[in-house]
């Protein structure tokens, strides 16, 4: 997939940025102007923000890395979940559990919790269980699989977070730093693009934007895993 152009920035609503009385000086660099009170982001540092992510998280696809897609907020969660599965790699769109990394057992342990229920309920060892047990059960299964569903094949921390807005996520981008995970992250102008390892400049209010944003990237991952698939073939030729 070829890197965006200005023109497919400006239409997806790239550029457009919040309003100037919420704006993080830190964002100084990647801002263009303001118009009417609005900070209009420089969509050239976008393009070259977005080559320097798209190499290194097709790098990291590449050495075989996990990396975790996050993003809670309503207009980017069915974006993000479908763009995660595309590529086989875990996702975060319903809430970020306290811990979700930092203590990682803890989540492993509930989803496991989860397969067992699920296991049970197929293979009919909750038999001799009432009506409203088995509904109990299920409950719990659902509400498990809501907040983890998406994490539920990751066995061990990811490679790298790509996440939406880091100012809503700020948990995710504050675990990922104690850990050293190294971060990707959508930065509008109400951001600190120094909290996160790899900032792409764009707004990330609108759907659109964080489609075409999301979508070069999960593009650079399937680069990324083509490559170590053919040199995995390569090496057993």
């Amino acid at each position: 997939m070829n890197i965006p152009n200005n023109e497919e920035l400006l239409k997806a609503g790239v550029h457009f940025g919040h309003m100037r009385k919420k704006w993080n000086p830190k964002m100084r660099p990647y801002i263009f102007m303001e118009r009417k009170g609005i900070h209009i982001i420089d969509l050239n540092r976008t393009v070259e923000c977005l080559e320097t992510a798209g190499d290194a998280i097709k790098n990291m696809a590449r050495s075989g890395k996990k990396i975790m897609f996050v993003a809670t907020k309503k207009q980017a969660r069915d974006t993000v979940a479908k763009a995660a599965e595309s590529v086989n790699m875990p996702y975060v769109t319903d809430r970020w559990l306290g811990g979700m990394m930092t203590n990682f057992a803890t989540v492993r342990r509930s989803v496991k919790k989860m397969q067992n229920i699920e296991r049970m309920l197929a293979d009919g060892s909750f038999s001799n269980i009432t009506k409203k047990e088995r509904l109990t059960l299920g409950r719990e299964r659902d509400k498990i699989k809501k907040v983890l569903g998406g994490v539920e094949e990751l066995n061990r921390l990811p490679g790298a977070l790509f996440i939406v807005d880091i100012v809503h996520e700020h948990l995710a981008v504050s675990e990922a730093t104690k850990l050293g995970i190294p971060t990707f992250g959508i930065v509008d102008t109400n951001s600190n693009p120094g909290l996160v390892n790899y900032p792409i400049p764009a707004n990330d209010d609108s759907s659109r934007s964080i489609e075409l944003i999301t979508n070069y990237l999960t593009a650079s991952i399937k680069e990324g895993l083509s490559q170590r698939s053919k040199a995995k073939e390569e090496v057993t030729a």
